[in-house]
Parts: C-alpha cells; structure tokens; sequence
C-alpha cells in the first residue's frame, strides 16, 4: 500500500474524530457547569489534520514535478 494512500486513510479517520469532538463540544457546552477543557479536545485531532491535509494539498503538485523532470 503507498504511503498517500496510508495518508489519505488516517486524514478520514482525524477528519471523523475530529468531528465527534466537535459535536460533543457542543453537547458540553448545552450542560450547565460542564468542564471548559471538553472545548480543547477538538484540537488534539486538528493538528495532525491540518499535517495531512497540507500533505494531500501539495502532493499533486510533487508529483507533476517529478514528471516535469523526466521528460
């Protein structure tokens, strides 16, 4: 398996964990006297989000200068 492909799983997988924190963020937030850190867990899956979708991002462009320097 190639390591975009890799890449390309594990950013669907940060994308939907990143989407459950952000609906219980806001479960949290409907709760009177909940913890304030419950709104910091939609950044742990952000980070490595935003790695791999710069990753994703940039490699169609990675590749058409590979091509480019083959011919």
């Amino acid at each position: 398996m190639p390591f975009s492909h890799r890449m390309r799983q594990w950013h669907r997988f940060l994308s939907l964990a990143f989407t459950l924190a952000v609906i219980a963020n806001i479960v949290a937030m409907m709760i009177p006297g909940s913890p304030q850190w419950i709104g910091f867990l939609a950044l742990i899956p952000l980070l490595p989000l935003l790695a791999t979708g710069i990753y994703l991002f940039l490699l169609p462009y990675r590749r058409r200068g590979s091509i480019a320097r083959e011919t």
